[in-house]
């Protein structure tokens, strides 16, 4: 069962946009078996790059542009616990980089996990899930030692 978890923006942006894996994410948000629930600071960019692409592009009409974007302002402020890009995290995103094929943001949001992880399982508290909608960042958070999930295959 899963109890803390670790969203990744294309994990995250699921609860926003309905595509494939998104009525596993907005279940699970819901679930009362989670307790906490993390993600970067990073995704807040990330997600509100993904919106707005979505606008441009025309799949996505403005006003519900507005309402996701104060929906997810909203989910920042309340709902998600917000772990900060600190020099810490980009050492570790620099060090899990140097280890695998990873992407800049990617590093840094793997690294986010990975560090809160390793302070839970440090602390003796139960370890965190990373939720992630991509199957080579779950390879390597797996390979990190990382407990994973992806959206996609509960579609």
């Amino acid at each position: 069962m899963v109890t803390i978890i670790y969203l990744d923006t294309s994990a995250l942006v699921k609860n926003y946009i309905a595509e494939a894996g998104s009525a596993w994410v907005n279940t699970l948000l819901v679930s009362e078996d989670i307790s906490t629930t993390f993600t970067s600071h990073l995704t807040v960019v990330e997600a509100t790059c993904a919106l707005a692409r979505r606008r441009r592009e025309g799949s996505l009409s403005s006003e519900d542009h507005i309402r996701l974007l104060a929906s997810l302002d909203y989910d920042f402020a309340h709902r998600y616990n917000v772990i900060d890009v600190t020099p810490t995290v980009i050492d570790a995103a620099r060090l899990l980089a140097n280890r695998h094929p990873l992407r800049a943001y990617d590093a840094v949001q793997l690294a986010t996990a990975w560090l809160a992880h390793q302070k839970r399982v440090r602390a003796a508290l139960p370890p965190l899930t990373f939720v992630c909608a991509d199957d080579r960042l779950i390879s390597i958070a797996q390979s990190e030692g990382l407990l994973t999930e992806n959206p996609n295959h509960h579609s």
